[in-house]
């Protein structure tokens, strides 16, 4: 703060129900396709490869306004983002996935240039008005910005919370039948399964003062590792937290998604995107 919360404010705003809405027909249409060529391909299938990799990242690219014929090239440069964050990826992988970020980079230059020019019914012409709107409180530069940050953002956690919703539903048939039998208990499985199997189990802080948990001092600047998917099975929250059940009532009180300020903005179209995709 201050910055975090101002540009919040307007991409925010972004993540609208409205613009989320505009987006059903693309992945109603979008997955269909992807199973249909499944389908056609023939057994055994590798589902990210044939689904929970591209709908997520197609998906993205259309709510900021990428054009569908780039999908091929973008899903290219930012598939391998995660080793560089997370793995350990060779002197040789750092080299190709530094060039690929670079290469992403001036796309979305690019692209926000042209955007000035020709705007659209998508994020990114959002955000170019609001910045010549209100230049003092989001500059050009947030506005590329913003779009690089939300493209990997968008689509990484979202295939996670595909594959582990099939994951959860799959080896329980009896869930299984009743969410096909009711598509109306769709969306508290899908919360089910963001608490019974987070898409994001971990994420790193630094403690801003001195603090005490559980009764183990923290230093003020102390490098801290959070497992959410710890904190979904506390057993003083959830009764019986290790058993999957897409009845449970407080399913929805889990912490995916981060607290507070740093809720995640993109929380409603991720369980939206994954709530069609079962229904489909």
């Amino acid at each position: 703060e201050p910055d975090h919360g101002r540009i919040r404010a307007y991409t925010r705003q972004g993540f609208s129900n409205r613009r989320i809405k505009t987006l059903e027909p693309y992945i109603r249409r979008r997955s269909n396709e992807l199973i249909d060529a499944m389908l056609d391909r023939g057994p055994p299938a590798e589902f990210i490869d044939a689904f929970a990799f591209p709908l997520p990242g197609e998906t993205v690219f259309r709510f900021i306004g990428f054009p569908e014929g780039d999908d091929e090239m973008l899903k290219n440069w930012c598939g391998d983002r995660k080793a560089f964050a997370w793995g350990r990826p060779t002197d040789e992988q750092q080299q190709v996935i530094a060039e690929h970020m670079l290469a992403y980079w001036r796309y979305c230059r690019d692209f926000t240039a042209a955007k000035r020019d020709e705007r659209g019914d998508d994020l990114a012409s959002e955000l170019i008005t609001a910045h010549e709107e209100h230049p003092e409180d989001l500059t050009y530069h947030e506005v590329e910005s913003i779009k690089n940050g939300l493209t990997f953002a968008g689509h990484e956690a979202d295939t996670s919370i595909i594959c582990k919703t099939l994951q959860c539903h799959l080896p329980r048939r009896d869930q299984w039948a009743e969410i096909s039998a009711d598509p109306a208990l769709i969306a508290n499985a899908v919360e089910e399964v963001l608490r019974y199997n987070s898409s994001q189990v971990s994420w790193r802080r630094l403690t801003t003062r001195d603090t005490t948990v559980a009764g183990i001092d923290v230093p003020e600047g102390t490098a801290i590792f959070i497992t959410f998917a710890s904190a979904n099975r506390q057993p003083d929250l959830w009764d019986q937290p290790d058993t999957f059940d897409i009845h449970r009532p407080d399913a929805n009180r889990h912490i995916s998604f981060g607290k507070g300020v740093h809720y995640c903005l993109g929380a409603k179209f991720a369980k939206f995107e994954t709530q069609l995709m079962l229904e489909i």
